[in-house]
């Protein structure tokens, strides 16, 4: 790498929505914004211990991701992280939103280090995945530092 290069992060998620029965009804890849907040967090990571990365959440605003974005515009829920892992420059984070979790007009999602407020890592902005009382939503969203 040369001294006027700086590495950079990207993120990108799969969505899945299922219906009652587990069949498959939507399933979405999407390119994300890692938002300052985020970008910040990556960073004290390697010299410190912020808190960890612990949950997704899903929302209904369709405005645009921005680098300032420290919140959803409107959230709709919030889920515990089913798994996270890294190797190499890749992390990954899973999350379900079980029935009755998240139900609405889903636009938007991220990942945050606690169950409500807390940091924001990244942002997506989405077209709509109508997300039923008893259907279930499976996110898988990848972070890679180049």
């Amino acid at each position: 790498m040369h001294l006027n290069e700086m590495p950079k992060a990207s993120g990108f998620l799969n969505i899945k929505l299922f219906d009652a029965t587990g069949q498959l009804k939507d399933e979405r890849n999407i390119p994300n914004l890692l938002v300052t907040t985020g970008l910040n967090w990556l960073a004290a990571r390697a010299v410190g211990t912020p808190t960890a990365m612990s949950h997704m959440a899903i929302g209904s605003t369709a405005a645009a991701p921005l680098p300032a974005n420290t919140t959803l515009g409107a959230e709709l829920g919030r889920a515990v992280l089913t798994s996270q892992t890294s190797a190499l420059n890749v992390a990954t984070y899973s999350s379900t939103f079980a029935a009755g979790v998240g139900t609405g007009a889903v636009t938007e999602a991220g990942i945050f280090n606690a169950g409500a407020a807390g940091t924001m890592l990244n942002r997506a902005v989405f077209a709509v995945i109508n997300k039923g009382a008893l259907d279930t939503m499976q996110i898988n969203w990848t972070v890679t530092q180049n």
